[in-house]
């Protein structure tokens, strides 16, 4: 669900204190790009999913990252089903949920 050895990597690479303020700032910017995926007048894009999939692999989120380049192919292929955005959405639930577990483990609190 989570690849460790990258939300490691990417806490040497912000430091402890930032490292939350970029968890937040992700999770944020996830929610809205669901919000405008789920509704009925915006149109779905290649784009917004391969945002959430470099947003997630870039804080570690793997499932998610797969999940969403699948939705890519979807998309590309005109086969996607709104079982593909409910799999990515409880995806996200699930390693958001992680996420807070491994931040407190590792004692990162933020400002």
């Amino acid at each position: 669900m989570i690849d460790l050895a990258r939300l490691g990597e990417l806490r040497e690479e912000v430091g402890s204190d930032d490292l939350v303020e970029v968890v937040e700032l992700f999770c944020n910017e996830v929610e809205e790009t669901l919000a405008r995926i789920r509704s009925e007048d915006a149109g779905v894009t290649i784009e917004d999913f391969h945002f959430l999939k470099g947003s997630a692999l870039n804080i570690g989120l793997s499932d998610v990252g797969r999940l969403c380049q699948e939705a890519e192919h979807e998309v590309r292929d005109g086969s996607l089903s709104g079982l593909a955005i409910q799999e990515i959405e409880k995806a996200f639930s699930d390693s958001r949920m992680a996420l807070v577990t491994e931040l407190a483990r590792l004692n990162v609190t933020g400002r």
